[in-house]
């Protein structure tokens, strides 16, 4: 009898059995999801080498072979590019433009008209991928603080125009002053003074022949000067009107430049500079 007892309480079932299956899911649903994670880990270097590799693949048209070692002390990782032909070049900051034949012309004809003023450091004629652009001190256009032309604008406006009227690219002229502020009347601010200076450029290249339809005057303040606004020179280089005749590639509409131009156009810098 007693042995039939202690039989019964070995054969006693446990009834906290499936703690242990569900420890045992736990365990598997965390190595699953750690799993999971160390799949997603991008190698940001490594595939930063591999970026940098295609491109110079493309660029040179070699085969070269990269060697990456994984920062887990992985084994190494070979990719091969294949023989390929260029098919684009670099393009960096310093790369050459050249030149457009036609505008080129048109400076080098621009620079013989207005050779006194460019002597006289009056007029600067610059080329770049935008086009041409002649900047004129105010004091040869307009009197101090007015936007009416004097006689020598005109005169300037109209043998520009001879020239411009041999080609047919759009013209955009910007007017610029100094940060001194200005506030009469006729004009509030240095705004109101930059405009009307180019749109009276504007109007002189119109009564001179040059289509309105290929003109666009823009005010731009004191707003993206060339020189430095606290000296006298700088201040006085800084008061002028931008006339630029844009590459065919280039729309008038888009009037903001990423910065004033700095290469000069053949013959077109003044002496001694």
């Amino acid at each position: 009898m007693a042995r039939r007892r202690r039989r019964q309480e070995e054969e006693h079932e446990n009834h906290e059995r499936w703690l242990v299956s569900y420890a045992d899911f736990i365990t598997l649903l965390f190595a699953f999801f750690v799993v999971m994670y160390a799949i997603s880990s991008v190698n940001e270097g490594k595939y930063r080498v591999l970026s940098s590799a295609i491109v110079d693949a493309f660029r040179s048209g070699s085969t070269i072979n990269i060697n990456t070692t994984p920062p887990t002390g992985g084994a190494n990782t070979m990719i091969q590019v294949p023989q390929t032909k260029p098919i684009a070049k670099a393009v960096t900051g310093d790369h050459h433009v050249e030149p457009n034949p036609k505008l080129g012309s048109l400076a080098a004809d621009l620079a013989k008209v207005m050779d006194p003023l460019v002597k006289g450091g009056q007029v600067n004629i610059t080329q770049s991928p935008k086009g041409i652009t002649v900047d004129i001190r105010d004091t040869a256009l307009f009197p101090v603080g007015q936007a009416s032309p004097n006689d020598q604008s005109r005169q300037i406006m109209s043998g520009m125009a001879a020239l411009l009227s041999k080609v047919d690219n759009q013209i955009r002229v910007e007017g610029f002053t100094d940060n001194v502020p200005i506030k009469t009347s006729t004009y509030p601010s240095n705004w109101e003074l930059s405009a009307a200076r180019a749109g009276s450029v504007v109007r002189l290249f119109q009564e001179s022949g040059i289509s309105p339809a290929r003109l666009v005057a823009v005010g731009r303040g004191e707003n993206l000067p060339v020189a430095d606004n606290t000296t006298p020179d700088g201040r006085a280089t800084n008061r002028r009107v931008s006339i630029t005749v844009l590459a065919e590639d280039q729309n008038e509409a888009e009037v903001l430049p990423s910065q004033p131009s700095t290469t000069p156009a053949p013959a077109a810098v003044p002496a001694g500079k």
